[in-house]
């Protein structure tokens, strides 16, 4: 998907044509073809084929074939449930040893059928499906079902009177929902140079290619003598040097004047020049200095310094011209390095995304205990140093009440690449995420994922170039979505490559949801018989982060959970450095030692 599909304006009135509305992805070819990426996305913003004349055939006997209608954020409310995810559109509760609740409709069947389902709530139409019949009207209060209105679009848009339960949208598969996530840009901004210190954590625009031989001249390796020919060696004092006192020799970072005669050797720091004539180093634990009668000095060696010992030659690394390191590499403190070496002072890289934290709700305390029904906001302190670890930057988070008119400013206001807010994705009566997108005629990419914890997830397209990640207010729900989402998208402004699929199998077996994916906390752990594996850690529950926090990973479930051995998908921490044993907190089969 590009940033050309956007034809709206920022700020635009809610339900009008002058906002966002959901990408339009060609006239298919017929009925029941086209790209399932796309279907899934026009699935996500409520699109559907519609015909042009009732009760024509598209593309049938030369009549019209069918096009897509574009949805706009503020009809997404009509979209019915598509997965496990339930009316409130809040994350179901896990105990912490069971994978989901008891009570969970879909975990246990008792819940409503999708027949009562959709007899209260209108079922969003597939891809190609038509399009609802009955009219339904606009939730920003528009009676026009084609969600029409006047062109003229106030600056300021009012916040909406009415904030009735919303009913779930259609979740989409979780691997659909990250893949548009990443597809949401079409590629990072354009790249900047800028001066070394200033481009750690950017990726390279333009290869690496080195400026000058390394190194560019013949090298010493050790501290000792540089020896010409077969020794002994013949130790001379130069001239002018005194008698007395150890021999003068050379160092780093003064070139020798004089080229050394066959037979003779002279002292040598580490890195100096060679000088011209010298056919080795002799380390200066390996040689003996010997006085001579008459009053000369020889070195001597137990064993024949061969050519080129201990001699770093020009050009040994890389010759000028060469390439060190390709686009996209990742500038670390190590390549900097390489970058000074090679002659470089400043660097042409990806500029690292800009994102802003905004921590929603009333019940959260920036210190101290908790109290009076308060409790302390553990997503602030941890997610800007997520976003850091990936190559993000992101100021402190700011803290919002549940006001809709606050986070209607604070979003409007932002010049970050991505906002990302904390909470209030759900249905509930200070939830004002959707009421704020529906004001900013944002458009809805994803709205739910089929995923535990952290279903409620969603992104929005602000503007070209702008986006809004929604995490859930639970704090192992909101990494959920962070991984999700967030990551992907913030990885491709970045030019950042994903990491290679990685699998592992598991330690112990794992529950899943019947219909949806789960994502779990896992250490490495080594294994007798399957080698390194994914233990899972038994504290998974939305509302916790003590499992996460010991956390090297997390596992990809499928539906279904997964048997002890079978290799599942890891997503792999930003501070996950290799593998170490499972702590005392690893998740134990049942009936397990």
């Amino acid at each position: 998907m590009t940033d050309g599909e956007y034809d709206g304006a920022f700020g635009g009135e809610p339900g009008g044509t002058g906002g966002m509305t959901g990408p339009t992805w060609g006239e298919p070819a017929g009925e029941g073809r086209g790209d399932p990426f796309d279907e899934a996305l026009a699935l996500a913003n409520a699109a559907a084929p519609v015909r042009v004349r009732p009760g024509t055939e598209a593309g049938a006997g030369g009549g019209p074939e069918p096009m897509t209608v574009r949805v706009p954020y503020a009809t997404r409310e009509t979209a019915a449930p598509h997965s496990s995810t339930t009316g409130g559109g809040g994350d179901v509760p896990y105990t912490p040893d069971d994978p989901f609740s008891l009570d969970d409709p879909a975990a246990c069947g008792n819940g409503p059928s999708s027949a009562s389902r959709s007899s209260s709530t209108p079922r969003s139409p597939g891809p190609s499906g038509s399009s609802d019949p009955s009219g339904s009207s606009d939730p920003s209060g528009s009676s026009d079902p084609s969600g029409s209105s006047d062109p003229s679009v106030p600056e300021d848009p009012p916040a909406p009177t009415a904030s009735g339960p919303r009913p779930t949208p259609a979740a989409l598969p979780w691997h659909i929902a990250r893949d548009i996530a990443e597809r949401a840009v079409p590629g990072p901004p354009a790249p900047e140079t800028s001066a070394l210190g200033d481009a750690l954590g950017r990726t390279l625009a333009a290869p690496l290619t080195a400026l000058t031989d390394l190194p560019s001249f013949d090298t010493s390796a050790m501290d000792g003598w540089a020896v010409s020919g077969p020794g002994p060696w013949r130790l001379d004092h130069p001239a002018g040097a005194p008698e007395a006192g150890p021999l003068p020799g050379i160092l780093a970072g003064h070139a020798p004047t004089e080229a050394l005669h066959d037979g003779h050797a002279v002292p040598i720091a580490t890195g100096a020049r060679v000088p011209p004539g010298a056919t080795a180093v002799l380390r200066s634990e390996h040689g003996e200095v010997r006085e001579l009668t008459d009053g000369g000095r020889r070195l001597y060696a137990p064993q024949p310094a061969p050519p080129g010992q201990d001699i770093r030659p020009r050009g040994q690394e890389c010759r000028r011209g060469d390439q060190l390191l390709p686009v996209g590499a990742l500038v670390t403190p190590a390549v900097l390095g390489l970058a000074a070496a090679a002659g470089y002072d400043e660097l042409t890289a990806y500029r690292r995304p800009r994102a802003e934290v905004l921590v929603l709700g009333d019940e959260l305390l920036d210190h101290g205990l908790p109290q009076d029904g308060r409790i302390r906001d553990a997503l602030g302190p941890m997610l800007a140093p997520w976003l850091h670890a990936l190559g993000v930057e992101a100021a402190a988070p700011r803290h919002l009440a549940d006001d809709a008119d606050t986070l209607y400013a604070a979003v409007a206001e932002s010049t970050a690449d991505v906002v990302i807010t904390t909470g209030g994705t759900a249905s509930g009566p200070v939830d004002h995420v959707h009421p704020t997108l529906r004001r900013l005629g944002a458009e809805a990419l994803v709205d739910g994922v089929a995923v535990r914890p952290g279903h409620p997830m969603l992104l929005a397209r602000l503007a070209p170039h702008r986006h809004l990640v929604g995490l859930p207010g639970n704090p192992l729900a909101a990494v959920s979505g962070l991984v999700t989402l967030a990551e992907p998208l913030l990885r491709t402004l970045a030019a950042r490559p994903p990491a290679a699929p990685y699998r592992t199998p598991l330690a112990a077996p794992v529950h899943g949801h019947p219909q949806d994916t789960r994502l779990v906390p896992v250490a490495y752990h080594e294994d007798e018989r399957h080698g390194l594996t994914a233990a899972p850690l038994r504290f998974h529950g939305p509302a916790m982060l003590r499992g996460i926090a010991a956390a090297d990973a997390l596992a990809v479930v499928p539906p279904g959970g997964a048997e002890r051995g079978t290799e599942l998908e890891l997503l792999e921490l930003p501070w996950s450095a290799g593998w170490s044993p499972v702590s005392s907190t690893g998740w134990t089969a049942p009936g397990g030692a």
